[in-house]
Protein backbone atom coordinates (compact mmCIF):
# COMPACT_ATOMS: atom_id res chain seq x y z
CA UNK A 1 0.00 0.00 0.00
CA UNK A 2 1.26 3.26 -1.26
CA UNK A 3 0.12 5.06 1.71
CA UNK A 4 1.88 3.38 4.24
CA UNK A 5 5.80 4.01 3.80
CA UNK A 6 4.33 7.67 3.08
CA UNK A 7 2.44 7.93 6.17
CA UNK A 8 5.46 6.55 8.39
CA UNK A 9 7.58 9.67 6.66
CA UNK A 10 5.76 12.41 7.94
CA UNK A 11 6.51 14.65 10.71
CA UNK A 12 2.53 15.05 11.35
CA UNK A 13 1.97 11.25 11.84
CA UNK A 14 1.73 9.46 15.51
CA UNK A 15 3.36 6.29 15.12
CA UNK A 16 0.93 3.12 16.41
CA UNK A 17 2.00 -0.29 17.42
CA UNK A 18 1.42 -2.46 14.67
CA UNK A 19 -0.79 -0.51 12.29
CA UNK A 20 -3.25 -1.30 10.03
CA UNK A 21 -4.12 1.26 7.84
CA UNK A 22 -7.57 1.34 5.18
CA UNK A 23 -8.28 4.38 3.00
CA UNK A 24 -12.13 5.51 3.94
CA UNK A 25 -12.72 8.46 1.42
CA UNK A 26 -11.25 9.48 -1.92
CA UNK A 27 -12.82 12.82 -3.17
CA UNK A 28 -11.67 14.16 -6.52
CA UNK A 29 -11.14 17.88 -6.16
CA UNK A 30 -9.53 18.18 -9.57
CA UNK A 31 -9.51 15.43 -12.62
CA UNK A 32 -7.43 16.18 -15.30
CA UNK A 33 -3.48 15.79 -14.69
CA UNK A 34 -2.04 16.53 -12.37
CA UNK A 35 -5.04 15.47 -10.62
CA UNK A 36 -6.00 16.56 -7.07
CA UNK A 37 -7.39 14.42 -4.13
CA UNK A 38 -8.67 14.50 -0.87
CA UNK A 39 -8.08 11.27 1.02
CA UNK A 40 -9.46 10.13 4.49
CA UNK A 41 -6.93 7.48 6.07
CA UNK A 42 -7.83 5.22 8.77
CA UNK A 43 -5.53 3.92 11.35
CA UNK A 44 -5.35 1.67 14.10
CA UNK A 45 -3.30 0.00 15.95
CA UNK A 46 -2.57 -2.80 17.64
CA UNK A 47 -3.41 -4.77 14.64
CA UNK A 48 -6.85 -2.43 14.56
CA UNK A 49 -7.65 -3.63 17.75
CA UNK A 50 -6.77 -0.08 19.32
CA UNK A 51 -8.68 3.33 18.37
CA UNK A 52 -8.81 4.53 15.02
CA UNK A 53 -7.41 7.32 14.16
CA UNK A 54 -8.09 9.96 10.87
CA UNK A 55 -5.95 12.07 9.04
CA UNK A 56 -6.44 13.59 5.51
CA UNK A 57 -3.89 14.05 3.09
CA UNK A 58 -4.43 16.27 -0.34
CA UNK A 59 -2.73 14.20 -2.93
CA UNK A 60 -1.69 14.39 -6.77
CA UNK A 61 -1.86 12.33 -9.59
CA UNK A 62 0.06 12.97 -12.59
CA UNK A 63 1.48 10.61 -15.70
CA UNK A 64 5.31 11.31 -15.28
CA UNK A 65 7.06 10.97 -12.16
CA UNK A 66 7.56 13.98 -10.23
CA UNK A 67 11.41 14.17 -9.55
CA UNK A 68 11.44 17.69 -8.87
CA UNK A 69 10.21 17.11 -5.41
CA UNK A 70 11.73 15.54 -2.81
CA UNK A 71 11.80 11.49 -1.92
CA UNK A 72 9.55 12.23 0.97
CA UNK A 73 7.03 13.75 -0.78
CA UNK A 74 6.47 11.08 -3.29
CA UNK A 75 4.35 7.57 -2.65
CA UNK A 76 5.07 6.09 -5.71
CA UNK A 77 2.89 4.90 -9.22
CA UNK A 78 -0.23 2.57 -9.55
CA UNK A 79 -1.74 1.90 -12.39
CA UNK A 80 -5.18 3.64 -13.59
CA UNK A 81 -7.89 3.59 -16.50
CA UNK A 82 -5.83 6.50 -17.40
CA UNK A 83 -1.98 4.91 -17.82
CA UNK A 84 0.38 4.12 -14.68
CA UNK A 85 -0.38 7.52 -12.32
CA UNK A 86 2.25 8.85 -10.10
CA UNK A 87 1.12 10.32 -6.31
CA UNK A 88 2.18 12.58 -4.19
CA UNK A 89 1.83 15.10 -1.65
CA UNK A 90 -0.07 17.99 -3.60
CA UNK A 91 0.80 20.44 -1.25
CA UNK A 92 4.96 20.48 -1.90
CA UNK A 93 3.55 21.17 -5.70
CA UNK A 94 2.81 24.80 -5.86
CA UNK A 95 0.47 24.79 -9.25
CA UNK A 96 -1.66 21.81 -6.94
CA UNK A 97 -1.37 23.94 -3.61
CA UNK A 98 -3.07 26.86 -4.91
CA UNK A 99 -5.99 24.41 -6.73
CA UNK A 100 -6.26 23.53 -3.08
CA UNK A 101 -6.34 27.21 -1.88
CA UNK A 102 -9.10 27.65 -4.33
CA UNK A 103 -11.04 24.94 -2.92
CA UNK A 104 -10.99 26.09 0.70
CA UNK A 105 -11.62 29.83 -0.35
CA UNK A 106 -13.42 29.95 -3.69
CA UNK A 107 -14.47 33.65 -3.02
CA UNK A 108 -10.96 35.13 -3.65
CA UNK A 109 -8.46 34.88 -6.48
CA UNK A 110 -4.86 34.06 -4.91
CA UNK A 111 -1.92 34.09 -6.82
CA UNK A 112 1.11 32.67 -4.92
CA UNK A 113 1.77 30.40 -2.24
CA UNK A 114 4.65 28.57 -0.11
CA UNK A 115 4.90 26.12 2.92
CA UNK A 116 5.05 27.50 5.99
CA UNK A 117 8.63 26.17 7.83
CA UNK A 118 8.74 24.57 11.29
CA UNK A 119 5.05 23.13 11.24
CA UNK A 120 5.01 19.50 12.68
CA UNK A 121 1.91 18.23 13.31
CA UNK A 122 0.12 20.02 10.62
CA UNK A 123 0.58 21.84 6.83
CA UNK A 124 0.65 25.20 6.88
CA UNK A 125 0.53 27.73 3.67
CA UNK A 126 1.49 31.30 3.32
CA UNK A 127 -0.59 32.49 0.60
CA UNK A 128 0.07 36.06 -1.62
CA UNK A 129 2.14 36.64 1.72
CA UNK A 130 -1.06 37.89 3.30
CA UNK A 131 -3.05 35.18 4.94
CA UNK A 132 -1.98 31.39 6.56
CA UNK A 133 -3.79 28.61 5.57
CA UNK A 134 -3.48 25.76 8.13
CA UNK A 135 -4.60 22.47 7.37
CA UNK A 136 -5.46 19.85 10.27
CA UNK A 137 -3.42 16.42 9.14
CA UNK A 138 -5.10 14.72 12.28
CA UNK A 139 -8.71 15.06 11.60
CA UNK A 140 -12.01 13.91 14.09
CA UNK A 141 -15.92 14.60 13.77
CA UNK A 142 -16.35 17.82 15.46
CA UNK A 143 -14.73 21.16 15.96
CA UNK A 144 -11.25 20.87 15.95
CA UNK A 145 -10.30 23.18 19.12
CA UNK A 146 -7.83 25.17 17.41
CA UNK A 147 -10.82 26.82 15.23
CA UNK A 148 -13.24 26.18 18.80
CA UNK A 149 -10.94 28.21 20.76
CA UNK A 150 -9.88 31.22 19.12
CA UNK A 151 -13.55 31.76 17.49
CA UNK A 152 -14.55 31.85 20.78
CA UNK A 153 -11.76 34.22 22.14
CA UNK A 154 -12.30 36.38 19.62
CA UNK A 155 -16.45 36.61 21.07
CA UNK A 156 -15.54 38.04 23.87
CA UNK A 157 -13.55 40.33 22.75
CA UNK A 158 -9.81 39.25 23.46
CA UNK A 159 -7.76 40.24 20.71
CA UNK A 160 -4.34 38.36 20.81
CA UNK A 161 -5.49 35.73 18.97
CA UNK A 162 -6.38 35.09 15.41
CA UNK A 163 -9.48 34.29 13.93
CA UNK A 164 -9.89 32.27 11.13
CA UNK A 165 -11.25 34.14 8.25
CA UNK A 166 -12.60 30.89 6.46
CA UNK A 167 -12.88 27.73 8.00
CA UNK A 168 -12.85 24.50 5.45
CA UNK A 169 -15.41 22.03 6.76
CA UNK A 170 -16.86 18.49 5.48
CA UNK A 171 -19.91 17.33 8.09
CA UNK A 172 -18.68 18.19 11.56
CA UNK A 173 -15.00 18.02 11.22
CA UNK A 174 -13.21 21.21 11.16
CA UNK A 175 -10.31 20.20 7.97
CA UNK A 176 -8.50 23.79 7.59
CA UNK A 177 -8.26 27.19 8.80
CA UNK A 178 -7.55 30.26 6.87
CA UNK A 179 -5.90 33.39 8.77
CA UNK A 180 -4.53 36.59 8.15
CA UNK A 181 -0.48 36.46 8.11
CA UNK A 182 0.59 38.35 11.46
CA UNK A 183 3.78 40.59 11.11
CA UNK A 184 6.29 40.33 14.05
CA UNK A 185 9.69 40.34 15.66
CA UNK A 186 9.47 36.60 16.02
CA UNK A 187 8.13 33.59 17.52
CA UNK A 188 8.98 33.64 21.22
CA UNK A 189 10.98 30.57 21.09
CA UNK A 190 13.35 32.41 18.09
CA UNK A 191 13.86 35.84 20.64
CA UNK A 192 14.54 33.14 23.70
CA UNK A 193 17.65 31.30 21.36
CA UNK A 194 19.04 34.62 20.55
CA UNK A 195 19.26 35.65 23.83
CA UNK A 196 20.70 32.21 25.22
CA UNK A 197 23.13 32.29 22.11
CA UNK A 198 24.43 36.46 23.52
CA UNK A 199 25.00 35.29 27.01
CA UNK A 200 27.13 31.82 26.38
CA UNK A 201 29.02 34.27 23.49
CA UNK A 202 29.50 36.86 25.50
CA UNK A 203 29.70 34.58 28.85
CA UNK A 204 28.08 37.22 31.04
CA UNK A 205 24.96 36.92 33.21
CA UNK A 206 21.00 37.79 31.30
CA UNK A 207 21.11 40.70 33.01
CA UNK A 208 23.71 42.02 31.69
CA UNK A 209 23.26 41.40 28.27
CA UNK A 210 21.34 43.50 25.01
CA UNK A 211 19.19 40.41 24.24
CA UNK A 212 18.33 40.07 28.16
CA UNK A 213 14.80 37.90 27.61
CA UNK A 214 13.34 39.10 30.69
CA UNK A 215 11.30 41.49 29.90
CA UNK A 216 9.65 40.06 27.15
CA UNK A 217 9.29 36.71 29.27
CA UNK A 218 7.27 39.51 31.94
CA UNK A 219 5.01 40.53 29.31
CA UNK A 220 4.34 37.11 28.04
CA UNK A 221 2.78 36.13 31.43
CA UNK A 222 0.97 38.79 31.57
CA UNK A 223 -0.32 38.01 28.11
CA UNK A 224 -1.05 33.95 29.50
CA UNK A 225 -2.96 35.46 32.83
CA UNK A 226 -5.17 37.43 30.32
CA UNK A 227 -5.93 34.76 27.52
CA UNK A 228 -6.99 33.10 30.72
CA UNK A 229 -9.57 35.37 32.02
CA UNK A 230 -11.01 35.21 28.46
CA UNK A 231 -11.21 32.08 28.15
CA UNK A 232 -12.83 31.48 31.56
CA UNK A 233 -15.62 34.24 30.09
CA UNK A 234 -15.75 32.71 26.78
CA UNK A 235 -16.37 28.87 27.94
CA UNK A 236 -17.21 29.09 31.67
CA UNK A 237 -15.83 28.63 34.51
CA UNK A 238 -16.57 25.17 36.55
CA UNK A 239 -14.96 23.64 39.99
CA UNK A 240 -11.77 21.35 39.44
CA UNK A 241 -12.28 17.92 39.19
CA UNK A 242 -9.00 16.71 40.73
CA UNK A 243 -10.02 13.08 39.54
CA UNK A 244 -10.74 13.26 35.83
CA UNK A 245 -7.63 15.44 36.35
CA UNK A 246 -5.49 12.49 37.37
CA UNK A 247 -7.68 9.93 35.19
CA UNK A 248 -6.40 11.80 32.15
CA UNK A 249 -2.77 11.85 33.43
CA UNK A 250 -2.67 8.33 34.04
CA UNK A 251 -4.24 7.00 30.91
CA UNK A 252 -2.26 9.45 28.88
CA UNK A 253 0.39 8.06 30.59
CA UNK A 254 0.50 4.73 29.50
CA UNK A 255 -0.96 5.34 26.19
CA UNK A 256 2.28 7.02 25.53
CA UNK A 257 5.80 6.10 27.42
CA UNK A 258 5.71 2.26 27.02
CA UNK A 259 8.35 1.54 30.05
CA UNK A 260 10.53 4.40 29.08
CA UNK A 261 10.06 6.43 32.48
CA UNK A 262 9.36 4.71 36.31
CA UNK A 263 5.39 4.97 35.09
CA UNK A 264 4.89 3.71 39.15
CA UNK A 265 6.09 6.39 40.15
CA UNK A 266 4.16 8.78 37.88
CA UNK A 267 1.26 7.36 38.30
CA UNK A 268 1.29 7.74 42.11
CA UNK A 269 2.16 11.48 41.82
CA UNK A 270 -0.89 12.02 39.53
CA UNK A 271 -3.20 10.01 41.57
CA UNK A 272 -2.66 12.60 44.91
CA UNK A 273 -4.89 14.87 42.36
CA UNK A 274 -8.26 12.22 43.16
CA UNK A 275 -8.24 13.37 46.58
CA UNK A 276 -6.84 16.86 46.75
CA UNK A 277 -8.67 19.85 47.80
CA UNK A 278 -7.69 23.57 46.85
CA UNK A 279 -7.48 23.21 43.12
CA UNK A 280 -8.72 26.21 41.92
CA UNK A 281 -11.35 26.25 38.98
CA UNK A 282 -11.00 24.66 35.91
CA UNK A 283 -11.67 26.33 32.37
CA UNK A 284 -10.76 25.88 28.52
CA UNK A 285 -7.33 25.90 28.38
CA UNK A 286 -4.42 26.18 25.36
CA UNK A 287 -3.46 22.91 25.71
CA UNK A 288 0.23 22.97 24.56
CA UNK A 289 1.57 26.30 25.72
CA UNK A 290 5.31 26.89 25.18
CA UNK A 291 7.46 29.61 23.75
CA UNK A 292 7.15 28.53 20.11
CA UNK A 293 2.99 29.07 20.29
CA UNK A 294 3.95 32.60 21.31
CA UNK A 295 4.26 35.40 18.50
CA UNK A 296 5.55 39.08 19.39
CA UNK A 297 4.34 41.17 17.84
CA UNK A 298 4.59 45.29 17.78
CA UNK A 299 3.35 45.83 21.57
CA UNK A 300 2.18 42.56 22.90
CA UNK A 301 2.64 39.05 22.29
CA UNK A 302 0.15 37.00 20.23
CA UNK A 303 -0.96 33.09 20.76
CA UNK A 304 -1.66 30.53 18.35
CA UNK A 305 -2.01 26.86 18.05
CA UNK A 306 -4.55 25.96 20.35
CA UNK A 307 -5.24 22.39 18.69
CA UNK A 308 -3.45 20.66 22.05
CA UNK A 309 -1.24 18.07 22.06
CA UNK A 310 -1.60 15.99 19.41
CA UNK A 311 -0.97 12.84 21.48
CA UNK A 312 -4.02 13.37 23.20
CA UNK A 313 -7.54 12.04 22.06
CA UNK A 314 -9.49 15.37 20.91
CA UNK A 315 -12.09 14.48 24.04
CA UNK A 316 -9.63 15.18 26.31
CA UNK A 317 -7.78 18.50 25.06
CA UNK A 318 -11.15 19.72 24.99
CA UNK A 319 -11.79 19.27 28.56
CA UNK A 320 -11.75 21.82 31.07
CA UNK A 321 -8.29 21.79 33.09
CA UNK A 322 -6.69 24.10 35.30
CA UNK A 323 -4.98 27.21 34.25
CA UNK A 324 -1.79 26.11 35.60
CA UNK A 325 -1.67 23.49 33.32
CA UNK A 326 -0.36 26.19 30.80
CA UNK A 327 1.26 27.81 33.08
CA UNK A 328 3.46 24.26 33.33
CA UNK A 329 3.96 23.96 29.58
CA UNK A 330 5.52 27.49 29.65
CA UNK A 331 7.75 26.62 32.70
CA UNK A 332 9.26 23.51 30.86
CA UNK A 333 9.67 25.57 27.95
CA UNK A 334 12.13 28.18 29.51
CA UNK A 335 13.85 24.66 30.93
CA UNK A 336 14.08 23.01 27.70
CA UNK A 337 15.17 26.30 25.59
CA UNK A 338 18.21 26.49 28.00
CA UNK A 339 18.86 22.52 28.07
CA UNK A 340 18.51 22.85 24.14
CA UNK A 341 20.93 25.60 23.52
CA UNK A 342 23.20 24.07 25.68
CA UNK A 343 23.32 20.78 24.23
CA UNK A 344 24.44 22.66 20.58
CA UNK A 345 27.39 24.00 22.13
CA UNK A 346 30.26 21.82 21.97
CA UNK A 347 31.81 20.93 24.85
CA UNK A 348 30.34 23.07 27.10
CA UNK A 349 31.83 24.05 30.69
CA UNK A 350 30.56 24.36 34.27
CA UNK A 351 30.26 28.19 33.72
CA UNK A 352 28.12 28.07 30.31
CA UNK A 353 25.48 24.96 32.55
CA UNK A 354 25.53 27.56 35.80
CA UNK A 355 24.90 30.55 33.07
CA UNK A 356 21.99 28.45 31.29
CA UNK A 357 20.73 27.69 34.46
CA UNK A 358 20.70 30.98 35.49
CA UNK A 359 18.62 32.83 32.22
CA UNK A 360 16.23 29.47 32.63
CA UNK A 361 15.57 30.91 36.17
CA UNK A 362 15.35 34.76 35.54
CA UNK A 363 13.07 34.09 32.75
CA UNK A 364 10.52 32.26 34.59
CA UNK A 365 10.42 34.15 37.16
CA UNK A 366 9.61 37.31 35.56
CA UNK A 367 7.08 35.14 33.00
CA UNK A 368 5.42 34.05 36.67
CA UNK A 369 5.89 37.73 38.03
CA UNK A 370 3.60 38.91 34.58
CA UNK A 371 1.20 35.89 34.61
CA UNK A 372 0.55 37.05 38.74
CA UNK A 373 0.29 40.98 38.15
CA UNK A 374 -3.20 40.30 36.56
CA UNK A 375 -5.69 39.94 39.34
CA UNK A 376 -8.58 38.60 38.02
CA UNK A 377 -6.40 35.35 37.25
CA UNK A 378 -6.22 34.71 40.70
CA UNK A 379 -9.78 33.24 41.12
CA UNK A 380 -8.84 30.74 38.80
CA UNK A 381 -6.06 29.42 40.96
CA UNK A 382 -5.70 27.42 44.27
CA UNK A 383 -5.76 29.94 47.22
CA UNK A 384 -2.74 28.89 48.78
CA UNK A 385 0.35 29.64 47.51
CA UNK A 386 1.59 25.63 48.71
CA UNK A 387 -1.32 24.62 47.10
CA UNK A 388 -0.28 25.99 43.61
CA UNK A 389 3.28 25.45 43.72
CA UNK A 390 2.51 21.74 44.51
CA UNK A 391 -0.45 21.59 41.41
CA UNK A 392 1.83 23.08 39.57
CA UNK A 393 4.45 20.79 40.05
CA UNK A 394 1.76 17.95 38.49
CA UNK A 395 1.55 19.69 35.59
CA UNK A 396 5.04 19.93 35.24
CA UNK A 397 5.46 16.42 35.34
CA UNK A 398 2.69 15.72 32.92
CA UNK A 399 4.34 18.27 30.41
CA UNK A 400 7.69 16.26 30.93
CA UNK A 401 6.20 12.70 30.41
CA UNK A 402 4.38 14.12 26.90
CA UNK A 403 8.19 15.80 26.27
CA UNK A 404 8.95 12.30 26.02
CA UNK A 405 6.84 10.41 24.40
CA UNK A 406 6.94 13.61 21.81
CA UNK A 407 10.82 13.37 21.50
CA UNK A 408 10.77 9.33 21.27
CA UNK A 409 8.59 9.57 18.01
CA UNK A 410 10.39 12.59 16.70
CA UNK A 411 14.21 13.19 18.20
CA UNK A 412 14.62 9.67 19.97
CA UNK A 413 18.56 11.12 19.97
CA UNK A 414 17.63 13.80 22.61
CA UNK A 415 14.48 11.97 24.84
CA UNK A 416 16.98 11.80 27.29
CA UNK A 417 16.74 15.26 28.01
CA UNK A 418 12.92 15.06 29.04
CA UNK A 419 13.89 12.06 30.78
CA UNK A 420 16.42 13.54 32.72
CA UNK A 421 13.43 16.53 33.91
CA UNK A 422 10.96 13.53 34.73
CA UNK A 423 13.55 11.68 36.97
CA UNK A 424 14.28 15.55 38.18
CA UNK A 425 10.44 16.16 39.27
CA UNK A 426 10.51 13.04 41.13
CA UNK A 427 13.23 13.13 42.91
CA UNK A 428 12.30 16.62 44.22
CA UNK A 429 9.35 15.09 45.35
CA UNK A 430 11.07 13.06 47.86
CA UNK A 431 9.67 9.88 45.99
CA UNK A 432 5.89 10.62 47.30
CA UNK A 433 4.62 13.34 45.00
CA UNK A 434 3.58 16.86 45.28
CA UNK A 435 0.52 17.20 47.74
CA UNK A 436 -2.52 19.70 46.42
CA UNK A 437 -4.15 18.68 49.37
Amino acid sequence: MLLAPFLAAQRWYMPVPDPVLKVRRIDTLRDEWPSLMWVVAEVRGNGGAARPIWYQLVLGATAEEPVELPPVCRLGSMPTPRGEAWLFDALSDEELALEFVRVVDPDNNYASVRAMTGSHSNTSLVIDESWVLKLYRRIADGPNPDVEVTEGLGAVGYGNVSVPVTVWRKGRADLAALRRLERSRGVGSELALDSLREVFNLRRPPRECRLDFSDEAESLGTEVALMHVALGEAFGVEDADGRDWAADMVAQLHRVTDGHIDTARVESVYQRLASADDLGMAIRVHGDLKLEKALRVRRSWMLFDFEGEPARLVAERRRPSSPLRDVAGMTRSFHQMATGALADVEHPDEELRLLADAWAERNLNAFLSGYASVDDVHRLLPQARPSRDALLSVFELDAAVHEVAYELTHRPEVADRPRKAVQRLLDEDGGGGPKPA
